[in-house]
């Protein structure tokens, strides 16, 4: 601030002198510039605060007042204690002791005298059957009756006593018990009311929790008011019991709020459940009872503060206040209901609607039902602005400090919508291209390409769009990213020079996923020796299960050569030798019969992609003569395929005379005997 301060010291002193030095011209001064903020939203929000405290003196106004009652009311205290002597302490004591046990006793003996009549009624034939009723007799009998003829008697025993302190304490205490009393018997007397059906467990748990935060609410509150009398206050000073009673008060609101907030949901449960056919007939008057018991706590917490800000003096328009709290009231309930009424409406559509409604047409959808949300958001702060006297937008487009905090406010919200924007956008579009088409046929599918890339890329653009959403966010809120950028540049290089292998194999790797070398469920042979199933590409590694169910995780810098056994199709290549004394033409037909009886199995025919090709005699050895076939199966089926076809020659040949396997007989040289059999 002393930068802006000094400029404009300096031309206060400047323009002072030449007025001094010629008097003669009378120009107006010049206006006084708008004060330059800098620093992004952080910034202006400093400046705000620095100028709000400076406009906002407290200590001239309510802490002095609170001091100056303080002061009074500790010399009042004084005066109190120099006017008695220790006899008239004593005989205080013993006036304010006989008040109490008046009270107290009168309504102990009225409490059991209920009691004991309520059990006799309980147990009259007439109302066993009425629970609800017999609930109502607990509370009034030992608890409302009492309370109302115990402060009476209390009232004609005080005529015995001198007018005193102890008397004007005595009877406040004993009217704030059974003001205590009576107020937290007739609620929970209309709490029992509602203990019928599904709404028996919201009553039980606020019969449970409710009584004794209510008893301390209407004693205080009692108190408080008790205290406020001019007898009273006469009694024990002015100063005195209005610092107790606003003390008292403010304990009784804090209580209350608690409670609220604790009974949020067993209230809500009394005000939205209702019978199953009412729920069904009256939807509209069903859904309005759903949406007012999610914000009832709220108009009640709002009156709580209005009423604490009332105590303490903050408030000098009281009724004013109260006005605006209902006003707001009617406006959060307004928002909420509007705001549920769009969410129906505009809410995602079921799984079965979902299929038939294009995904772009959602996305779009979203996007309306996010901006308006966003609109509400700002209608209502408006409106709530212009509710207590103070217009957002006016002091967003008037004021500097506004400008500085709506243009901060406005781009960090741009920037998060359009990074939100862009990232549904690319995930719709990569969901919908890993998504299996409905209906179509499997050549139809994704590929394993998409399949292995597309996640990677999703991963990738969203760390990217973070990290600039990141950035641009907390540039736009005044913090200072160019050491950040450097220093990650700085750690990016130095990471890329230490990590050459690391850099090698992510390239590499990323070179095999869009040359599309590997996917995911493919049988791949490496130069390294590694063979088995892809179970998973990462950008760095490739991970393997071999055949015998161990896992290898071979980096893709290492990888120099591959063998893919799995891509489109394989060949079952079939060569069988037989002896010179076997039939040609017979061999040749046992091996169509053989192909033939392959393609028309079921089980086998769905590997295959072509029927049998024989290739007729391939060679001639001293052992026989070999015949060559194949089939065209499916990238794995031809292992399947050549077990089954080897197994069906191999029992063919032997049901058949004329045709016979060749054996391998070893070559003898000259010299050279043949070993002896073995036995």
């Amino acid at each position: 601030m002393l930068r802006f301060l000094t400029p404009f010291l300096l031309g206060c002193l400047l323009s002072t002198h030449l007025w001094a030095a010629d008097p003669a011209p009378a120009e107006a001064p010049p206006a006084e510039p708008a004060p330059v903020l800098q620093g992004g939203l952080l910034g202006a929000l400093a400046d705000g605060l620095d100028s709000a405290g400076k406009e906002l003196d407290l200590d001239e106004h309510l802490v002095d007042a609170w001091r100056l009652r303080t002061d009074r009311a500790s010399q009042e205290v004084e005066r109190l204690v120099d006017k008695h002597s220790a006899s008239d302490t004593l005989q205080l004591f013993v006036d304010f002791l006989l008040l109490t046990l008046a009270w107290a006793g009168s309504f102990v003996v009225l409490n059991l005298l209920g009691r004991l009549l309520s059990k006799r009624l309980a147990a009259t034939a007439w109302m066993r059957g009425r629970v609800r009723m017999r609930a109502l007799l607990d509370y009034l009998l030992p608890y409302t009756v009492p309370a109302l003829a115990a402060l009476p008697l209390a009232v004609y025993a005080s005529r015995f006593v001198d007018p005193s302190i102890a008397r004007a304490t005595g009877l406040s205490l004993a009217y704030a018990t059974s003001s205590g009393l009576f107020s937290t018997s007739i609620i929970l007397c209309l709490i029992t009311l509602f203990d019928a059906g599904h709404k028996r467990r919201a009553v039980a748990a606020i019969r449970r929790i409710a009584p004794k935060p209510l008893f301390l609410i209407g004693f205080l509150a009692a108190w408080s008011d008790a205290l406020t009398s001019p007898q009273i206050a006469r009694q024990l000073g002015s100063n005195i019991t209005s610092s107790v009673a606003v003390l008292t008060g403010l304990i009784a609101t804090a209580i209350f709020a608690s409670l609220v907030l604790r009974l949020r949901r067993p209230v809500a449960h009394l005000i939205r459940n209702r019978d199953l056919k009412e729920r069904l007939q009256h939807r509209a008057v069903q859904e309005t009872l759903r949406i007012f018991s999610k914000v009832w706590y709220l108009p009640i917490l709002l009156m709580i503060l209005v009423s604490a800000v009332h105590l303490i003096g903050a408030g000098e328009e009281s009724q004013k206040a109260l006005q605006n709290a209902l006003l707001t009231t009617v406006l959060l309930v307004g928002a909420v209901f509007l705001s549920t009424t769009l969410q129906h409406v505009l809410a995602p559509r079921t799984p079965d609607n979902a299929q038939r409604t294009r995904p772009y047409k959602e996305l779009v959808r979203s996007l309306a039902h996010a901006l308006l949300r966003i609109a509400m958001a700002v209608a209502f702060i408006e409106l709530l602005g212009r509710i207590w006297g103070f217009s957002v937008l006016d002091f967003a487009l008037s004021n500097s400090l506004g400008k500085a905090i709506s243009n901060s406010v406005s781009t960090i919200g741009l920037i998060l919508l359009v990074t939100w924007l862009l990232w549904v956008v690319l995930d719709t579009a990569i969901q919908e291209a890993l998504k299996p088409a409905v209906g179509r046929r499997a050549a139809r599918q994704p590929s394993t390409r998409v399949r292995t890339i597309l996640p990677m890329l999703r991963n990738a653009v969203k760390v990217i769009l973070i990290v600039i959403c990141t950035i641009t966010t907390m540039a736009n809120l005044g913090i200072n990213v160019a050491p950040l950028l450097a220093g990650a540049g700085v750690i990016g290089l130095a990471i890329g020079f230490g990590s050459q292998q690391l850099v090698q194999d992510v390239i590499t790797g990323l070179f095999i996923l869009i040359e599309d070398t590997i996917s995911i469920g493919d049988w791949v042979v490496l130069d390294s020796g590694h063979a088995g199933t892809v179970e998973s590409l990462t950008i760095r590694t490739l991970r393997l299960r071999d055949g015998k169910g161990f896992v290898h995780s071979v980096p893709f810098g290492q990888i120099k050569a591959v063998t893919n056994q799995s891509r489109q199709f394989a060949y079952a290549f079939f060569s069988v030798q037989f002896t010179y004394d076997s039939d040609v033409d017979a061999s040749l037909a046992l091996i169509h019969e053989v192909g033939q009886s392959i393609t028309a199995d079921p089980l086998l025919n769905s590997n295959l992609q072509s029927p049998l090709q024989v290739f007729g005699v391939d060679r001639m050895d001293l052992n026989g003569f070999v015949l060559t076939a194949q089939f065209r199966t499916i990238s794995g089926g031809q292992y399947a395929v050549s077990r089954a076809f080897n197994e069906r020659l191999k029992k063919r040949v032997d049901q058949t005379d004329n045709v016979h396997f060749a054996q391998v007989y070893p070559v003898r040289l000259p010299g050279v005997e043949a070993p002896a059999a073995s036995v």
